[in-house]
Order: structure tokens, then C-alpha cells, then sequence
């Protein structure tokens, strides 16, 4: 596989086999990535990998915290998405989500339905494999860049090896619960999660392909 196709490849899967993911593999997957791309090598990232009864121990902390149709709020200083998001973003955002629920047959005014997929992001979609992204909080854009490349080469190399996955950036909306679940350092920062395991290919929410703008509507050419 190329990394071209491995780019066109992924996408982001939302539902599992019920198949272990080795620890083998899941530590294959993370050689590789760590080559990723780091300025000045700082490599400011670190991995945290849940499965099994410590992946079941983050998901109770979930049921712990909310009520029903209701969500963790952690987000802090760093949240997912900026506030009164603009055009031609938020277009985008909103189409995204309303091809997944037309897809699932969850009507606009089925909230409880909505709710009942979004809430599958804190089972990792039943993915045997949770991995949680760290930095610390104390790094600027350029390095939280670097984490995103970093993130980046995990999925595209998961893809080669067969792995699907999905970036979750829903966990960063209870980031102090997992901060304390996890006894991170103060200055540690949770950013998302990621699942990782084997996509169900027969799950029709996994036909979704999201759209692309062409090269030229997002770059510019200066060229003798």
C-alpha cells in the first residue's frame, strides 16, 4: 500500500468487529509512527492504550458522570471547536454530520437517536483498542501541530496493516476526569482518543466517505 492510498483509505470507522487487536501489532503500529515529523525533535507526545478491563474502567467513568442524553464538559482552555464557528467551516461540520445521520435513518428532530450514536464515541465504537493522545500543556501551536502529525502516522499506519480507526475528539470534552483517572502530571494536557481494531465492513455507517475540496479552491500557485 502507498501512502497515497493509504490517505484515500482511511476513514473514519465507526464500527468494529469484535476481533483483538494485539498488543503486537498495536506496538507496530506505534514504531512506525514514531518517526512522525517533530521540530526540533522534541517528539512532544506521549500514548496512553486501553483495552480489555482498562478500557472498560474509562467507559464506567463515562456512566458515572452523565445523566441521561447529557455529556461530560472538560474542555477547558482547549476546546474542540472554536466558539460561533464561521463558514465555510461550520457548512462543513453541519453536512458531515447530517450524511451520517441520513445515512443511520436518525431524522433531525430524533434527538434521542442523535444522541444514542454520538454517545457510541465513549464505548470507541466497540474498537478493542482506545488510545488516548497527551501533550504537555505548556507547548505552543507549533508542537501541538506536531502531535497532529504525529496522530496522523498512526492512522495511516494502522491503515497499512489492515487496522481501522477513528479520531475521537469527544473525549476532550471530560479531559479533567481522565487527567485524574489517569494520574497525569499537572502540566499534562489530554487532548483526543482514538479508536483502533478491525472495521465491520458490513456496517452500513461505515459506507460514509466524507467530501474533499478540489486543490484548487484551497491552495494558490506562484510559479514562473
Amino acid at each position: 500500500m502507498t501512502v497515497t492510498e493509504a490517505l484515500k483509505a482511511r476513514i473514519s470507522t465507526r464500527a468494529f468487529l469484535d476481533q483483538p487487536l494485539t498488543e503486537a501489532t498495536l506496538r507496530d503500529i506505534l514504531d512506525a509512527a514514531r518517526w512522525s515529523p517533530s521540530g526540533g525533535n522534541l517528539q512532544p507526545w506521549k500514548v496512553i492504550a486501553v483495552s480489555g478491563a482498562a478500557q472498560e474502567a474509562v467507559k464506567q467513568l463515562v456512566r458515572n458522570y452523565q445523566g441521561p442524553g447529557m455529556f461530560p464538559d472538560e474542555e477547558g482552555a482547549y476546546p474542540v471547536y472554536p466558539a460561533n464557528l464561521w463558514d465555510p467551516y461550520r457548512s462543513r461540520r453541519y453536512k458531515v454530520g447530517e450524511d451520517l445521520y441520513a445515512l443511520l435513518g436518525i431524522g433531525r428532530d430524533n434527538k434521542p437517536g442523535r444522541l444514542k450514536q454520538l454517545a457510541k464515541n465513549f464505548d470507541f465504537f466497540g474498537a478493542p483498542v482506545g488510545l488516548f493522545f497527551v501533550i504537555d500543556s505548556r507547548m505552543g501551536h507549533g508542537q501541538w501541530a506536531h502531535l497532529g502529525m504525529f496522530m496522523q502516522s498512526v492512522a495511516l499506519a494502522a491503515t497499512e496493516r489492515g487496522v481501522a480507526s477513528c479520531f475521537q475528539e469527544l473525549w476532550g470534552t471530560m479531559r479533567t476526569t481522565l487527567k485524574a483517572h489517569f494520574q497525569l502530571a499537572e502540566h499534562e494536557l489530554l487532548y483526543c482518543g482514538m479508536a483502533l481494531g478491525y472495521a465491520d465492513s458490513a456496517a452500513v455507517v461505515n459506507t460514509l466517505r466524507t467530501e474533499r475540496e478540489p486543490v484548487d479552491r484551497f491552495a494558490r500557485f506562484h510559479f514562473d
